[in-house]
């Protein structure tokens, strides 16, 4: 089985396919399938394409876990390397470290081979041209509004985030997962979501399950949201329920956070949008 978020249809075909007829360890397939978006630069949140930071440069997070030998990898404030999330597989497996961030991430990549590429396209830079002439004074917290509301892209909707998240179950029960993103559009140089910090963006436990996130990587980073997940599964909840009350807990922590940051919380709920995706080592798989 592969699970993936809404921008990874072709990316849940090809990971199947990997896991069941090529018989590639999940972890793997869920690189390789998450690679189709990575090269893709109609999806603006996800490497190639993807928005740039506030100096308009594009920079990757990504991460992956190997369920049956609980290890991990990640790459942080990438640039220049289209795909992050092989990267970050090379830092499980040529490597005792689990995170490589910035240039020392570059270079590595670079010495394993990979290629580097400028990732900003034409598309992407007329939009970060257009929020650099109409930017506020302070826009550094939330909500991040200072888009054109005429951006035929952007719709005038706050800085888009987005990501794709893929686990795989194989045929004997291994779990691997991966994530990767560029991250929230137009952010502080060296910012970094949630999709490279184990148990945030993603977590798997061989023995219970796979999660992961998309959305606003702060709320997945403070909730511990993926692990908190896997645990809820452990503790036997369906994955659709683990999903739910681990947003159940964001709901709470975001209303104690207000206080200090009311814009976060209106009409009684949180002012932004996280979703998380779940699978379990029987094969229940939900999303919430």
């Amino acid at each position: 089985m592969a699970i993936a978020s809404g921008n990874g249809v072709e990316t849940v075909r090809i990971a199947h396919e990997l896991v069941t007829q090529e018989k590639l360890r999940p972890v793997s397939a869920a690189v390789r399938g998450v690679a189709v978006v990575e090269a893709d630069p109609n999806d603006m949140s996800v490497g190639y394409g993807g928005l740039p930071d506030e100096d308009g440069k594009v920079s990757l997070d990504s991460a992956c876990m190997d369920g049956p030998t609980h290890n991990a990898g990640s790459v942080g404030a990438i640039q220049d390397i289209m795909h992050p999330a092989q990267v970050a597989e090379r830092v499980m497996d040529a490597t005792d470290h689990v995170n490589l961030v910035g240039d020392g991430a570059r270079r590595f990549a670079i010495e394993q081979g990979f290629r580097p590429e400028n990732l900003l396209t034409e598309r992407a830079e007329e939009i970060w041209k257009r929020w650099i002439a109409g930017r506020n004074d302070d826009d550094r917290l939330w909500p991040l509004n200072d888009t054109n509301p005429a951006d035929p892209v952007l719709q005038g909707e706050p800085r888009p985030w987005g990501t794709i998240h893929c686990s795989v179950l194989a045929p004997n029960g291994d779990l691997g997962c991966c994530t990767t993103t560029s991250g929230l559009a137009f952010k502080i140089p060296g910012r970094i979501g949630d999709s490279p910090l184990i148990g945030c963006g993603l977590y798997c436990d061989n023995e219970v399950g796979s999660a992961g996130a998309t959305g606003r990587g702060e709320a997945a980073i403070l909730s511990g949201g993926s692990w908190l997940i896997v645990e809820k599964m452990r503790e036997g909840m369906h994955p659709r329920e683990a999903c739910l009350a681990a947003l159940r807990r964001v709901v709470e922590q975001t209303e104690r956070a207000a206080r200090w940051q009311p814009a976060l919380w209106k009409d009684g709920r949180p002012s932004f949008g996280l979703t998380f995706y779940a699978v379990r080592k029987d094969g229940e798989f939900g999303s919430a």
